[in-house]
């Protein structure tokens, strides 16, 4: 199959020929994201000469007889006049008017609802108050399902009516058909985009992926890379993006977009800055994914290049969902969490759907301390996409406030699954399992934190605190080495509380066990510390004291050894030597 399709991306004018006709067709039926994305590929790609550009397909007789009722129905449809548009198209036989009759009910249903949604948490008020999850619905959807059900068995549903019955079965959460319609839809017709996005949105891991029966066709590249994302397979998903650039689609900034998205999502925040900076270069009134971008500068607090992305984008269209939430990320970097939260809320109003601002407006409500605005914006997000982690992540932190810690234990095994190689989802669980006493669980999840890359260099820490409570002081000793260890090697700086308490734990640990010399290094370390500094005085001079009398120094006393929390067996792993700070400056 690989072979197949490298051929075929290979022959880069049929694709273009492929894009071009596709085009024609979803612009008809007013598939406005599926147009752009296979004009974007299209636009990477060399232009054709006038005698190889594809004819639009040839009229038929049912096309003929709707000609006049679809050209008007498709002008009020483009006003988002859907009711007015279904109600002329109906009786239509043909294929496209049939689609644009159904998709244009479908819209109208989803545009009813939400107007429903008339606050800010996409709750819709009544006389006895608000609504409860899940009841303001598109009432069309029922009535779609049966009809499209009715032509499916009869087998007259082409690739674009199928991709309208698997969404309306989505929403209906009737997820396993929904699927197998997808698949379908895939089949029917490959080069429409939309299908292979509905069906990204259904997969919820890679052997679901792997099961699948999809078409050998181009487009499968774009969709596996574009999975690989969603799964946080980030590895294999940048492996697929770099070998469909070098394939032909090097100028496509849809590739450039998704590579610095990757980049965001495995937070190698320099290379994500770097595309974004290009990207923008390339396409500067580009407003898709800034809302990305601006997440990336806020994490760096980049404040003068976050004002003027946020100044830039107004210029643009400050009535656009992603630049409302890159001026809520502005405000919120300023602290003026009021503000962000606003312009979250009217991101929401423009799109109820849209995710990153429900996740963030619930990191707003977190820093105002309104623990149950914060739970309802997470759950909406959850409800947007189950595969964000990052909503898992503050409902866990959120009912961690709340001293909640089973609720709490939950949420972050949630975020665990989606990103389990996250050291920030480990150590929260870490926690988690402290406060439920559970303190071998809690030693797995911090030392697993620490094998897996520690972000925010706090495994060791907790892990070494925890043996400390527990009074298994040798492998409280041996976190302590390691985490000075890398901490001095990355030449960072260390004015702060935690390496103080590090050196001051391991100078009376070697103390007590009669190492005297290593002692003397880590007094002499603490003396580096205004917060340690007394107490490392304190020692050089008990160490002093006790030469004086004589005693030596223990030579052959067993060392602190690795404890590997992963495994059952408790025997040591390996022994390591003493820390040895004479060779490393601060």
């Amino acid at each position: 199959m690989a072979a197949t399709r490298s051929s075929e991306l290979g022959d880069l004018v049929q694709i273009k020929k492929q894009l071009i006709s596709i085009i024609a067709q979803c612009k008809e039926r007013g598939l406005v994201h599926s147009v752009k994305w296979a004009s974007e590929l299209a636009f990477s790609l060399e232009t054709l000469p006038l005698n190889e550009i594809p004819p639009p397909p040839e009229l038929t007789e049912e096309d003929a007889q709707d000609l006049d009722a679809f050209c008007l129905a498709k002008s009020y449809f483009d006003l988002k006049e859907y009711d007015r548009a279904a109600y002329f198209l109906r009786g239509c036989r043909s294929q496209k008017a049939y689609f644009l009759y159904m998709y244009s009910r479908y819209l109208s249903g989803e545009k009813k609802k939400d107007d429903e949604t008339v606050d800010s948490l996409g709750q819709a008020r009544t006389e006895n108050g608000p609504l409860e999850k899940g009841q303001v619905r598109n009432e069309a959807l029922r009535e779609l399902r049966v009809e499209l059900s009715k032509k499916h068995s009869a087998g007259e549903l082409d690739g674009f009516a199928l991709y309208l019955y698997g969404v309306v079965l989505r929403k209906l959460d009737l997820l396993k058909e929904a699927v197998e319609i997808f698949v379908a839809a895939t089949h029917a017709l490959p080069l429409h985009w939309g299908s292979w996005l509905e069906l990204c949105n259904l997969i919820t891991n890679i052997e679901m992926l792997k099961s699948l029966s999809l078409p050998d066709c181009w487009v499968r590249d774009f969709f596996t890379a574009h999975m690989y994302t969603e799964l946080q397979m980030i590895k294999e998903a940048l492996q697929k993006y770099h070998s469909l650039m070098e394939a032909g689609f090097a100028k496509s900034t849809y590739i450039i977009s998704q590579i610095a998205v990757a980049y965001h999502n495995i937070r190698d925040i320099d290379q994500a800055l770097y595309l974004f900076n290009e990207l923008r270069e390339q396409d500067p009134f580009r407003i898709e994914n800034m809302d990305t971008f601006s997440n990336l500068l806020y994490v760096r607090s980049m404040k003068p290049e976050l004002s003027y992305l946020a100044h830039n984008l107004v210029e643009i269209d400050k009535y656009r969902v992603e630049t409302c939430c890159v001026i809520g990320n502005y405000y919120s970097l300023r602290s003026q969490h009021e503000k962000a939260a606003l312009y979250f809320q009217r991101a929401l109003k423009l799109n109820p759907r849209c995710l990153g601002a429900w996740t963030l407006m619930g990191h707003e409500y977190m820093e105002m301390k309104n623990t149950s605005a914060a739970i309802q914006a997470y759950r909406h997000a959850i409800e947007v996409n189950k595969r964000d982690y990052r909503a898992w992540y503050g409902l866990g932190q959120t009912y961690e406030i709340l001293k909640m810690p089973f609720y709490s234990l939950y949420y972050y095994r949630k975020a665990h699954q989606l990103r389990a190689n996250d050291s920030r989802m480990l150590v929260a669980l870490g926690e988690c399992y402290e406060k439920l006493s559970q303190q071998v669980e809690a030693k797995k999840c911090y030392w697993r934190a620490y094998s897996v890359g520690d972000v925010e260099r706090m495994a060791l820490l907790k892990l070494a605190k925890l043996h400390e409570q527990l009074n298994e002081s040798d492998d409280a000793a041996q976190c302590y080495i390691i985490y000075i260890k890398d901490i001095f090697s990355c030449g960072e700086q260390l004015e702060h509380a935690e390496v103080s308490n590090a050196l001051r734990y391991l100078g009376q640990y070697y103390f007590k066990n009669r190492l005297y010399d290593e002692a003397s290094l880590c007094a002499q370390r603490c003396c580096d510390y205004n917060d340690a500094r007394e107490e490392g005085k304190a020692l050089l001079r008990q160490i002093s004291a006790v030469r004086e009398q004589g005693e030596p120094s223990s030579t052959d006393l067993s060392l602190p050894c690795v404890f590997n929390p992963l495994s059952n067996n408790t025997t040591p792993v390996r022994r390591v030597s003493p820390l040895d700070l004479s060779s490393i400056t601060p």
